[in-house]
C-alpha cells in the first residue's frame, strides 16, 4: 500500500482527565440505556472487590456525560466524593453519534466459549452478586450466550429504536440505504 492509499491518522477527541464529584456530573437526557437491577448488583461487586478501571465519559462542550450513567448512580447512591473522569470534545451531533453507537458495537463482540472458561475456572471477586453473574457467563446455554448478548438471567430488550436527526432527505436516504445494507430492519417515521 502506498502513502497515497493510507487513510488519514484517526483524531483523537479526548481533551483531558481527572476526578469529578459523581453529583456535578450531568445525566444526559437522550441515554437510552437502562440498567436492570441484576446488572446494577453485579457492576456494584465489580466496583467493591477490584476499584475504578474505566473512566466516565464526560463531553466538554455539552457537560454531559456520553458513559458511565450507571457507574455515575452507584457512586452517588455510595457516596462516593469523586469518580475518574475522561473529557472529550464533541460537536452535539457527534454526542448523539457515541451515545448511540459506543455500547451497542461493544455489544457485538463474539464470545470464545472455551476462553472464558478458562479465565473463569477458579475466579472468586468476594462479591457474591459479582461471582453469580460470572458464573451466568460460564456456562450458560441461554441464547446470547456466546454471542456477545447478555447472559442467562439478565432480562433484554430486542427491539430497539433510534431517532436520527437527518439535514435533509438525501441524508435520510443515504442512512436509510445504508443500514438496510447492513442488515438492520429500518422504518423511516417522518416527523
Amino acid at each position: 500500500m502506498g502513502k497515497r492509499d493510507q487513510p488519514a491518522p484517526l483524531r483523537s477527541r479526548i481533551v483531558g482527565e481527572g476526578m469529578e464529584a459523581p453529583a456535578d456530573l450531568l445525566a444526559n437526557p437522550q441515554n437510552w440505556r437502562r440498567h436492570p437491577r441484576e446488572q446494577l448488583a453485579a457492576l456494584e461487586g465489580m466496583l467493591e472487590a477490584v476499584g475504578w478501571v474505566q473512566r466516565v465519559i464526560v463531553n466538554r462542550t455539552t457537560g454531559r456525560m456520553v458513559d458511565g450513567h450507571a457507574r455515575v448512580e452507584l457512586a452517588i447512591k455510595r457516596g462516593e466524593a469523586a469518580v475518574p473522569v475522561l473529557f472529550v470534545e464533541l460537536t452535539e451531533a457527534e454526542e448523539r453519534v457515541v451515545l448511540a453507537g459506543l455500547d451497542p458495537i461493544g455489544g457485538l463482540a463474539e464470545t470464545d466459549q472455551a476462553r472464558l472458561g478458562a479465565l473463569l475456572e477458579g475466579v472468586e471477586s468476594g462479591s457474591a452478586d459479582l461471582d453469580a453473574f460470572l458464573q451466568t457467563l460460564a456456562g450458560s446455554d441461554e441464547p446470547g450466550a456466546g454471542s456477545g448478548g447478555p447472559p442467562a438471567g439478565i432480562e433484554y430488550q430486542e427491539k430497539f429504536a433510534v431517532l436520527v436527526d437527518c439535514k435533509d432527505e438525501a441524508d435520510q436516504e443515504r442512512i436509510f440505504n445504508a443500514l438496510t445494507g447492513q442488515g438492520f430492519n429500518c422504518k423511516v417515521l417522518v416527523n
